[in-house]
């Protein structure tokens, strides 16, 4: 138990720490700012996640699966000496951006929170997924009016979902 308390201190430490890194001309307001209006909303005005990780053992081959999958340029940096590929960020896209992760508190699972990546062709996607050594773990599956949801395991033995509305 205390070392996934520690694991996630450190993390949200990491996590805040890339935003002081990323700076006011990256997020628009310094990160100081833009984390005080995460953690003084109510949810009702701002998405209260701005960021996340996927641990990786070999981050020169989980960037290769992922931009096999999803087309994605990394830039890579290390952080608190901790491996990391970040993810492309557009400043005026909406959604969030986050990392590959490399480091000792990175530990590749099935379990945890489950990140998805919104698509606009789910079956696609899959194929590129068998493609570059993944494989699916919940098929395409309807849900309603909010559309398609899948799951696979990446190359690091990651469960990763889709989303296509």
């Amino acid at each position: 138990m205390k070392k996934v308390l520690l694991a996630i201190t450190v993390t949200g430490v990491l996590a805040f720490g890339f935003l002081l890194f990323l700076g006011k001309d990256a997020v628009g307001d310094s990160a100081g700012e833009l984390f005080y209006k995460i953690s003084n909303t109510t949810g009702m005005n701002a998405n209260p996640v701005v960021y996340f990780e996927i641990p990786v053992t070999d981050v020169t081959r989980a960037k290769r699966f992922y931009t096999s999958v999803f087309g994605f340029d990394f830039t890579d940096e290390v952080i608190d000496h901790n491996t990391m590929a970040l993810f492309p960020f557009f400043e005026a896209g909406t959604g969030i951006t986050g990392a590959l992760a490399q480091g000792e508190i990175y530990k590749p699972s099935h379990n945890g929170t489950l990140v998805y990546f919104g698509v606009t062709n789910i079956d696609e996607v899959l194929k590129k997924v068998q493609r570059a050594g993944g494989k699916t773990l919940y098929p395409k599956t309807s849900i309603g009016s909010n559309g398609f949801v899948a799951e696979f395991e990446d190359s690091e033995g990651n469960r990763v979902a889709l989303n296509e509305r």
